[in-house]
Parts: structure tokens; sequence; C-alpha cells
């Protein structure tokens, strides 16, 4: 084990334990079964990531700090820390180790090594990351990326001496990756995604928080923040699966970088979302869920927490390419969901308008998601994903530009969100039926075929006619009820777009063109 460790344990050293192995030794730190087999775990006090804890170390000038939710950190309290993370993981009882790949396209692979204490974030790994077969896990020696995860350091007080409760830190330089006072597990899969965010558009690759489907005519891209159904209409039985959630762009297609889905649970139906019900089952880790008297789940259940997670290894679904990679797209759709009940439920986008909505990235937060939230917020989070962006997000959005023109790729704007009114006015959201159509209607080439109509100040083409969906439906200042006060509510919504874009700086006439004309 040797050649193995960068780091000396005073206790047992496993690794990349088979999942039986980690079944039995998670349950014995805690973990519990579902009636399906899938493990429940408990990250304990963090139900979700901590954004706010994340920190660069300063080691590049193009790490992206002003108007960001980045955060520095200096080398002092980075060496603070990392020593905290090691003595931590050396002194532990038992350490798990999990070596493994992130991306399937092999030209742009790189190798990861996971320490950590807990035996469900280990088989959380072994979903999420690409698994090594047994030849490559003997010959894999020295990872490129690693992450000492210390979570249950600081969450207990066992450090008392770190300078932050939690720790989230990222050394681009030495490829190396600390979390330290927390236990969700979905800091390492964002770790290794923002470090994709950074390796790859400085090798001329587009990164993206998206999910990839295709069929036999087409690819298309989804891109969405949480809630807008990324993951769900990227599901789709009549087309196979690339991934649901990261994936890089290249010259030669799009390819996935995880080797599972980590998918949010809450309110699951096994009707609407079938392919993602009948994944957790053994091997899966189902995270913060609460299970009734029979260990069946209930997933309506937010006793823990909304953000309630399945993560399972992409091999256990039935509709999904292997190798998760793929040509490049004919269609990027970019989801949002509009809780005010004033954007149309498609627009199709030029490029410049794609680019400007991938900048701004917006949806809205409704009541019940977070505390505090009473009344629908809008919210906006670049490129989709700006909480994993090291750089500018003008750097991803010039790429996108370059591969948008190259391949005469289609964009369009689809609006999961409330109709016939907003979240507070008598509104409803759109039944998913109808947003399947419309994403069935892109695929099929119908929506290119119809006649379009201009929403007043956002200036968004939406069609007067698709499939068999309500016409009223398709256009919001109709469906809306009253048009003084949705002309009123449209205005307020275009301005905040103009006061989210000022923090770019961005230059480009073409783009700034886009704003809401108010």
């Amino acid at each position: 084990m040797s050649n193995y460790r960068f780091i000396k344990s005073n206790g047992n050293i496993f690794r990349n334990l088979p999942v039986s192995q980690l079944y039995i030794k998670a349950i014995k730190n805690g973990c519990v079964l579902s009636s399906t087999g899938a493990l429940v775990a408990y990250s304990g006090i963090k139900t979700g990531r901590s954004a706010n804890d994340k920190r660069f170390v300063m080691t590049d000038p193009d790490i992206w700090i002003e108007n960001s939710p980045n955060k520095s950190i200096s080398i002092e309290d980075y060496n603070t820390n990392k020593k905290i993370a090691k003595d931590f993981l050396s002194n532990s009882n038992d350490l798990y180790i999990f070596d493994g790949f992130a991306g399937w396209d092999k030209e742009y692979q790189i190798k990861v090594r996971v320490y950590t204490t807990n035996p469900y974030h280990a088989l959380f790994c072994n979903n999420i990351f690409i698994r090594p077969n047994d030849t490559e896990l003997e010959n894999f020696g020295e990872p490129e990326y690693i992450i000492y995860n210390a979570g249950k350091c600081n969450s207990d007080d066992t450090c008392k001496s770190a300078p932050s409760k939690t720790n989230i830190m990222l050394n681009m330089e030495d490829k190396e990756i600390y979390i330290l006072g927390t236990e969700y597990a979905g800091e390492m899969k964002k770790g290794i995604f923002t470090v994709f965010n950074y390796i790859m558009p400085k090798q001329n690759i587009l990164s993206l928080h998206s999910s990839v489907n295709f069929d036999s005519d087409n690819v298309s891209i989804f891109f969405g923040l949480s809630g807008t159904g990324k993951t769900t209409l990227s599901s789709d039985p009549k087309r196979t699966l690339v991934g649901d959630d990261e994936h890089c762009w290249t010259n030669n297609g799009v390819f996935n970088i995880e080797g599972g889905c980590y998918a949010k649970c809450i309110n699951l139906n096994k009707f609407h979302e079938k392919d993602i019900f009948d994944a957790i089952k053994y091997g899966t880790v189902l995270e913060n869920v609460i299970l009734d008297k029979k260990d069946v789940v209930n997933y309506k259940s937010t006793n823990i927490t909304a953000n309630t997670r399945a993560c399972y290894s992409v091999d256990v679904l039935n509709n999904v390419k292997i190798p998760c990679k793929t040509t490049h797209p004919n269609n990027i759709i970019l989801l949002t969901c509009d809780a005010f009940g004033l954007l149309p439920l498609v627009s199709k986008l030029s490029v410049n308008e794609a680019l400007y909505y991938f900048i701004n990235g917006y949806t809205s937060k409704v009541a019940g998601t977070e505390i505090g939230i009473d009344e629908p917020i809008a919210t906006f989070s670049s490129c989709f994903g700006e909480a994993f962006l090291p750089l500018h997000p003008l750097a991803y959005a010039k790429l996108l530009k370059e591969k948008l023109e190259k391949h005469n790729t289609n964009c369009w704007l689809v609006n999961t969100g409330w109709v016939n009114g907003g979240y507070s006015s008598g509104g409803y959201r759109c039944d998913l039926s109808f947003t399947r159509k419309i994403i069935d209607s892109i695929h099929n080439g119908e929506l290119l075929k119809q006649e379009y109509e201009t929403l007043p100040i956002f200036n968004l083409k939406f069609p007067k006619f698709c499939c068999d969906i309500p016409t009223i439906l398709l256009n919001p200042m109709i469906s809306y009820g009253d048009i003084d006060e949705y002309m009123k509510k449209l205005r307020a919504l275009g301005n905040k777009f103009i006061d989210n874009f000022k923090r770019f700086n961005i230059n480009d006439e073409n783009i700034l063109n886009c704003n809401p004309k108010i």
C-alpha cells in the first residue's frame, strides 16, 4: 500500500472496498437500509453545500473573486487547516481510500483519489466517480487530484483550533481539495466539478453544468439550476441518457464528467421519474431521507431537509450510453422555473440571447425550499452553476459562442414554472406533461416550423402554437389575467436582469442589446 498513500494512518486502511463491505461498515457507523436495499445515510448538521465556506488559494490571478461567490484564503490559514485535516485523517481508526476517474473521454480523464473516515462517503465516491477495473486499480499509480475529506473534523468540535468551523479549500496548483466541518457528500462531487471548470477552459474545452441526452437524430444539452427539471427532463424513455449534471464539450463532442448521478428526490414520483425511482436499490446511497416503520422512504418528508438526494451509478440505468459520451448537440435548452408566471413556456433564442441568458442563469426560489422564503425570489447563478466557476463567466460564454456558431446549434429557453398567474397570484406550476411535449417538439423539429410572437420588454420570441398545449398557456400576457399587473411585474423582473448583468462588466454590444428594454 505504500505506493498508494499520501497519508500515514495509525488505524486501518481500506482501499476501494466492494459495495458489500462498505454496507457492513456503514451500517456499523449508523446507516440503515431502505425497503429497496438502498443505504440510508445522514450527513449531520450540514444537509447541503456550504457555499459560503468554499475558499481558493490564490495561485492564479484568473481565479474569479470580484463580484463572485468565490472567496480566497491566506496561505497561513490554508496550511493550518491542511495540517488539521491530515492529522485528523491519519489518527482515525478507519481510513477509506477511493481511487477512480473523472471524465469519460480518455483524452481528458483525470485520476482522482479521495481520503475519508466515513464509509458512506466511500460508497458515494464509488457511485459518483468512474470506477476503475481491477487492472486499472492495480496500475493506478499517483492520482492527479486528491480530496482530503476530513468532514467530521470540526463538525463535532474535534478540531477546535481550526480558523473556521467549516472550510472547503481548493489549491489548483497543488491539485488538492480539503473538506472540514461538513459531512455533506455533495462537496466531493462539486469539488471535482470545480476542478474541471478550471482546467478545461484553459484547453479550449467548455465545461457545463448540464444534463445531456440523445436519440438517433439529435443531441440535446439541458442547462438548469436546482428545481428547474434538468434531471427529470433528461430522463426520457424515448432518448438515451449521457449524464444528468456535469459535462464537457470538446472538438469531438460531449462527454460526461461523472460515473453516476446525484438526483434530488424530494417528492420523487415513480410514474413521472421512473428511471430515478427504479435506480434506488442495493448500492445506492440515499441521503437525509425519512423512513416509515416498514423502512419505506417518505419522499415527501422535509423533516431533515428538502435537499434529499439519491446517489447511484449510471450503470444501474436501463437507458444510458456507456461510455458516457456523444456527438455535438443539435439543441441547447436553458431551463428556468419562473414562479412569477411572466416568461413564456418556450422561447427561441438567437446565439447572443442564449449567451445573455446563459450568463445570467435565471430562476426563482419558491416558498418552502429555504428557511425564511415566503414569497418567490428571483435568483441568478451565472452559467447555471456560479458556485462552481473558478473563472469569470465570460470565459465560458466565449467558448459557448464559438461552439454554437460552429455547429449551428438551436437555442431555447424553456420555462418549467408557473402559468395562469404567478405563485402568489392564483397561478400554478406548468404540468410536467406539457413541458415534456415542448421538449419533444424541440427534438422533432416541429417548433422550428411555428409562427412566433414577441414578448414585450424581454423581446423573447415564443410560438403561437405547440402540439396540443392550450394556446393561452403559451402567451403569458394573456394567461396572466391582469395585463396591467403583468406589465408592472415584467418590468420589475427586467430591472433585476439588468442589475444582475452589471456584475460581469461585459462590454459586448451584441450581448448587452439583449438586456430587457424597460
